[in-house]
């Protein structure tokens, strides 16, 4: 796995939905978090800038979901169910977007990915300090059969 792709294809499952994005430090900023919706989604994240996605095909299938403060929205295929890509609340000038979703990636190629604490979201703690780590998440692959 390159760590530090440039630019990169994606896709949702049924690939109804394309994408090609630039990632901010390849994937190298691959993280999980543990709010509520992140913990049921379960998907590893990586960065890039808003202005460097772009939707070669079936826009038109994205459905936006939003909860809670309404300023993260979150992006899946309306056909597979698919998450393809969200814009942070965190960061509004980011999208985290779904590690599985990029070609030749697959969440089992990260050993070790950071879980940001969710839970308390850095946008509402007092002094607003960043994201804390909550722990990580690892795999160990085990024996081919």
């Amino acid at each position: 796995m390159n760590s530090n792709p440039k630019q990169v294809n994606g896709s949702c499952h049924c690939g109804s939905v394309k994408f090609r994005v630039r990632l901010s430090d390849g994937l190298n900023t691959a993280r999980r978090c543990n709010c509520s919706y992140c913990s049921m989604r379960g998907a590893i994240a990586v960065s890039a800038a808003l202005q460097d996605i772009e939707i070669t095909a079936g826009e038109e299938w994205l459905t936006l979901y939003q909860f809670n403060t309404l300023q993260a929205k979150h992006y899946f295929c309306a056909k597979c169910g698919i998450y393809t890509h969200h814009q942070r609340r965190s960061n509004p000038d980011q999208y985290g977007i779904n590690a599985a979703c990029l070609e030749g990636i697959s969440p089992f190629d990260f050993t070790e990915v950071p879980v940001n604490e969710g839970r308390v979201h850095p946008s509402d703690k007092a002094g607003k300090s960043g994201p804390d780590i909550a722990g990580y998440l690892r795999y160990f692959p085990g024996p081919v059969r």
